[in-house]
């Protein structure tokens, strides 16, 4: 069986594109924050979900992913608060940034691992429209603070790469990694 180990609703929507069966089993353990290299901070995060998931379900493939967003080398995470939403799209406007989504799947008691980077270029955006959108609620369980999928898209100018990771599961990343661990979708 193949267990994603999250319980983000983004995610378990672009996993039903590559698996038809699959179950949820959110993981709580603490995420680090902080690191000097933002696509090894991401990984890390995407093996911790996966390998402490893996614990209870040793004869599954289990599925970790953790994505972050980086404006010169600085994290960007969940927000504290509609303020602190706020403060990260005022200061991603007008600014292309760096969507780094790590990958981990557990099978067979091995360890696999891949990250997915993927540009955003957000046109600039006033006070009054952050506030609006911070408003619905949206911003507020999302890394960068935005949802490409949802209200942000009226702020994205264009994206470089994997939309896919944009919204939380690189599905073109995941595949070769799964094949890459002997799993096909």
């Amino acid at each position: 069986m193949i267990i994603l180990a999250s319980k983000s609703p983004r995610r378990e929507e672009l996993l039903k594109k590559l698996c038809a069966e699959f179950k949820i089993v959110g993981c709580d353990a603490a995420e680090l924050e902080t690191s000097s290299n933002p696509r090894e901070l991401a990984i890390k995060n995407a093996r911790l979900k996966a390998e402490t998931v893996a614990q209870n379900f040793p004869d599954d493939t289990v599925i970790g992913a953790d994505t972050i967003v980086v404006l010169n080398g600085e994290i960007f995470g969940k927000p504290h608060g509609e303020t602190g939403a706020f403060e990260m799209l005022r200061t991603l406007s007008g600014k292309k940034h760096e969507v780094i989504t790590g990958l981990a799947i557990v099978t067979g008691g091995k360890t696999f691992t891949a990250a997915e980077v993927t540009e955003v270029f957000f046109g600039e955006m006033t006070d009054a429209e952050i506030w609006e959108y911070v408003k619905t609620g949206e911003p507020l369980d999302k890394s960068g603070s935005y949802a490409l999928q949802g209200g942000a898209a009226k702020f994205i100018e264009k994206i470089n790469g994997d939309w896919s990771n944009v919204v939380g599961l690189p599905l073109f990343r995941l595949r070769m990694l799964a094949k890459s661990a002997g799993i096909n979708f």
